[in-house]
Formats: structure tokens, sequence, C-alpha cells
């Protein structure tokens, strides 16, 4: 699906023409956002635009050395975009920019929140995106406050994991089954989050700096001013972003210290359990072989006398136990 922009935010779908019909006039169009394009759309738009247009397959074997170039007066710049990140399993998804001209041409596979969020509120920036430059700093500047969105929600939810994982004593000494695990699990899906977030973060550093070196960004002033506070944002962003992921790393080692700790503790109990029994167990043992001559079996008292010896051999382990520190 193609879909053009005009300066004040006025989108209408381009249709193909026909082989009669003359092509459609990009008079007043800003930006040409690409959805999911057919080889027909791509073909069509190389045309209208003398640009190649970047498949699907293009994106995806693109290499990270290799997303940011000029051919031909036009900018081709690529970065990965987190998408669904309010699902459980949030993914990236790699988006062109390409500058020509006065046009901005976005080619993208998926549908990140900030590009509906841009569409929202074009007709509200002041003086509108008259050009290119304008038009892709608007949009990375609506990428950017999406991604601090996304990384403020992260930060919300790993304080609530952290309270989960250690709690108070009382919830501590009342935990359901398995409940450590499953904060593992919440940890893990939490720190793949801010993985992500981190690698989109620094794909974007990196094209933004290549756009502030575009001569087209350089002679205009609200393009190169907003690019440079995009930059810095992306900077700020990416320092925060490397800190929630320290937290994360901290609290997912703690959520396994936690559970190797519980397992050592019932590990524990049985060991101390077996040698607390050892002993009446021995005694036991003892009187129950079938001897002829053994006198105690033959007294009055022989079986309360074994049983009292029984107890008083568990229980001075017990005590010399609590006496060590042990339990």
């Amino acid at each position: 699906m193609i879909t053009v922009f005009r300066s004040n935010g006025e989108a209408r779908t381009l249709s193909l023409p026909s082989v009669e019909e003359a092509p459609p006039s990009l008079d007043g169009a800003v930006w040409i956002d690409l959805l999911s394009p057919t080889r027909e759309e791509e073909d069509f738009v190389e045309r209208l635009l003398s640009i190649d247009v970047p498949t699907r397959e293009d994106l995806k074997d693109i290499e990270p050395s290799s997303r940011l170039f000029t051919e031909n007066g036009a900018v081709y710049m690529t970065a990965s975009l987190v998408w669904k990140a309010d699902s459980e399993l949030p993914e990236l998804t790699d988006v062109a920019f390409i500058l020509v001209g006065d046009h901005l041409v976005t080619i993208r596979y998926a549908e990140p929140k900030s590009f509906g969020l841009f569409k929202a509120a074009m007709h509200r920036i002041p003086g509108g995106c008259v050009s290119g430059p304008v038009m892709i700093t608007r949009l990375l500047e609506t990428i950017v406050d999406r991604t601090a969105e996304i990384l403020e929600r992260s930060a919300t939810e790993g304080d609530a994991l952290s309270r989960q994982v250690f709690g108070d004593k009382q919830q501590v000494t009342r935990r359901p089954q398995r409940y450590l695990e499953d904060r593992l699990m919440a940890v893990a899906g939490h720190q793949r989050l801010v993985a992500l977030t981190q690698n989109s973060l620094m794909t974007l550093l990196r094209l933004v700096g290549y756009l502030r070196t575009v001569p087209a960004l350089q002679q205009d002033k609200e393009s190169r001013e907003l690019c440079r506070s995009v930059s810095r944002d992306l900077q700020s962003l990416s320092e925060h972003a490397s800190f929630i992921g320290g937290n994360t790393t901290f609290l997912l080692d703690a959520s396994l210290g936690l559970i190797n700790l519980e397992q050592n503790a019932i590990i524990k109990i049985f060991s101390i359990a077996s040698v607390v029994l050892l002993p009446p167990t021995l005694i036991a043992s003892i009187y129950g072989m079938n001897f002829d001559h053994m006198p105690e079996l033959h007294s009055t008292y022989a079986y309360p006398v074994s049983l009292v010896a029984m107890v008083v051999s568990a229980v001075i382990p017990f005590f010399f136990f609590r006496w060590k520190g042990w339990l």
C-alpha cells in the first residue's frame, strides 16, 4: 500500500495507474509511505522518483555497515525499530528511509506504533513538514518519544518485578509453588524487550549521525536543530537503557540465586533429617537382629529403654546442629 502525505498531514492512498493512464502527480506530497508494498508498487515508485526501492529481502540481508549510503543523489538509511512492544513477544522490524529531493520515502513491513502516532499528530505540527528533511526529523522525534515511553514502562515493570522477587519476609515464607520460576520467566521477557530497545537505539544513533552530514539537512536550520535535539535525546535514552539493562541482569541473577537458595534449603533439611534419624536407626537395627545370646531381650525394661535411647540419640544431634548454627 502506498500512502502520500502533504506537509499539513493530509493523506491519500496512491493507486497504480493502468497502462493508458498518466502517472499520478506528487505535487505537494512530502512523504511517500510504502507499507508491505508489492513488486508492482515498488517498480511504480522507482519509476516515479528514479530511485531503487529496497525489497523485503534487501532489508533483511543488509549488513550494519551498509545501512547508510548515498546513491545518485538519494540518501538511503535503515534503522531497526521495536515492534509489538506491548505484547509478550516484542520484535525488531527494519524500516528504510530514503531522502530524494524534497520527498521522504519510507519502506516498512510492519506497523510500529510510532508511525501511527506521527500520522495522527502531523496536522498539529507548527508550520507543517514542508520538506523531506523536516519530515524525517519530525518522524524521528516521534520514534524517539515512543522509545522513551517503552523504556519508561520497562523501568516500571522492572521495579514491580523486583518487589515480587524479593518482597518482605512474610511473603517469602508463603510463596506458592513455582513462584520464583514464574518470576524468572517474566524477568527474561523484560530483559528481551530492553535488549531489543538497546539494539534499536544503536541503529537510530547511527542513522541520526549520518543524517546530520547530509547537505540537504545542513542547509535547513529547522531540520538541523531538530536533528541535534534528537541526537541528544537518543544518547540519553541509550545511557538509560544501559542502566535498565544492568538492573535487569542483576534481577535475573538474583532470581536464579534465590531459586538455588531455596533448593539448597530443601536439600539441607533432608540431609539433617537423615543424620538425626541415623542413630535411632542404628539402635533399632542392632536390637532387630535375631541372635540367641542378647541379654537385653530378656530384660523387663528392655523395650522402653531402647525407645528412650532412640529418642535421646535423635535429640542430641538436633540440638548440636542448633548450637553450631546449622539450623
